[in-house]
């Protein structure tokens, strides 16, 4: 007998959570200097893993994590810093757009 292999229909929820944590991966390298306010990023960052570990996709908490990242990039003085976050922040938003391709 030949077993099939049994592929998990992906979601748009698994499509947005894996891009999330893409976005996550590349901020994670763009703030390895140190900088002023890099505390509130690194605790909004672990709130973000926290709520990507959660079995639940709710877009509605993305969303909200996503307007106190704006207030968090919106405090950072370093110009090149914030610069880099607000690429992050759009790459957030983008991530939170995306769906299942369909054939």
């Amino acid at each position: 007998m030949e077993k099939k292999a049994v592929r998990k229909v992906q979601t748009d929820e698994d499509v947005k959570r894996k891009a999330v944590k893409l976005v996550l991966v590349h901020l994670k390298k763009k703030i390895e200097s140190p900088f002023q306010g890099k505390e509130s990023v690194v605790e909004w960052m672990d709130k973000m893993d926290l709520l990507l570990s959660e079995e639940d996709f709710v877009t509605a908490e993305y969303h909200q994590m996503r307007k106190e990242f704006n207030d968090i990039i919106e405090r950072t003085l370093d110009y090149e810093i914030r610069s880099r976050l607000r690429d992050s922040w759009f790459s957030l938003g983008k991530a939170l757009d995306k769906k299942v391709k369909r054939h």
